[in-house]
């Protein structure tokens, strides 16, 4: 094999990494934002009883997803999806264009000009490049609008429960890979591509999750494996009581970076043989060890109960 197809073989794995990073990079970037117009999902961001809500809501939304599809509904699919898609980038952009106006008048007219655009781009033209930016935009604002809404020890035990969830419904009940092959089939952009060549085109090819790896011209990650792991990002960022080391940023919060991103890493490399792989085991896993790690070298426990 050539130096040249050897570096094109890392390709995908360095733009999932990218992806992973840019939304990490963003939702801090507009966590403050967030909170300053009080976007909290949550009343009470300590509650035990915000996780399990949480997975009520997701479990609710997966039903009702999976009966659309099973009943041949794919116009109602896309509706759902959008309305929620509509929903985050109303949240993201009022919080940075209300912000950057004075005016209120002119800060809610660049917002819905701006959540028109984005929404119209999706779904008029929805390329792997156009998904992936959308992608990055959505995925970051969920996990801020989440991050602050739940303090670390509940954010911990959501992403326990979701990687058990997330292990189940892919190797066990396989209705997570039911749920994607509907998504991909009516071109629901819940998802980010990084397609293996630059002329690949997600309009005219789609992604056939069951053909062998060497055939797909791209590999594909659902929004929620970018955003469940930086939901623990923010809340570190946004609760924790620990000296910044790097601008912003303690050791903790860092350490939950770097954590997402190996974890990531290990899953591609399972990826790499070929079959559906349950992203949230391994990128929660991940995420969550970085920040023990961090908290272990910066000394900081505050955020357990009882402590």
């Amino acid at each position: 094999m050539s130096e040249h197809s050897g570096l094109r073989a890392y390709a995908p794995l360095a733009g999932m990494l990218l992806l992973l990073l840019l939304v990490q990079v963003l939702a801090l970037a507009v966590t403050p934002l967030m909170i300053g117009a009080g976007y909290e999902a949550f009343e009470d961001p300590e509650s035990a009883a915000n996780p399990i809500a949480f997975i009520l809501l997701l479990l609710v939304f997966t039903a009702v997803l999976l009966w659309l599809m099973k009943k041949g509904k794919k116009f109602l699919i896309q509706a759902v999806i959008g309305f929620s898609i509509l929903f985050i980038f109303a949240y993201i952009y009022s919080a940075v264009f209300l912000f950057l106006f004075d005016s209120l008048l002119v800060g809610w007219a660049v917002t819905a000009c701006a959540v028109v655009l984005s929404s119209a781009l999706l779904y008029l033209y929805p390329e792997w490049y156009i998904i992936d930016v959308m992608g990055v935009i959505i995925s970051a604002g969920a996990a801020s609008i989440f991050g602050i809404s739940l303090n670390i020890f509940p954010v911990l035990i959501l992403l326990v429960l979701l990687a058990v969830y997330d292990a189940i419904s892919v190797y066990r009940t396989k209705h997570m890979i039911d749920l994607a092959k509907g998504v991909i089939e009516s071109k629901s952009p819940i998802l980010v591509v990084v397609p293996k060549s630059i002329r690949y085109s997600y309009r005219k090819e789609g992604v056939d999750i069951q053909k062998d790896k060497q055939e797909r011209g791209a590999f594909i990650m659902g929004m929620g494996d970018l955003i469940m792991p930086t939901i623990l990002v923010v809340s570190s960022y946004a609760f924790l009581k620990a000296p910044a080391v790097a601008g912003m940023l303690s050791i903790p919060t860092i350490g939950a970076m770097l954590g997402s991103l190996a974890g990531l890493i290990i899953l591609m490399h399972y990826v790499n043989k070929g079959n559906p792989q349950a992203g949230l085991p391994l990128l929660n896993g991940g995420v969550i060890t970085g920040f023990l790690l961090g908290c272990m070298l910066a000394g900081t426990w505050d955020w357990l109960p009882y402590i």
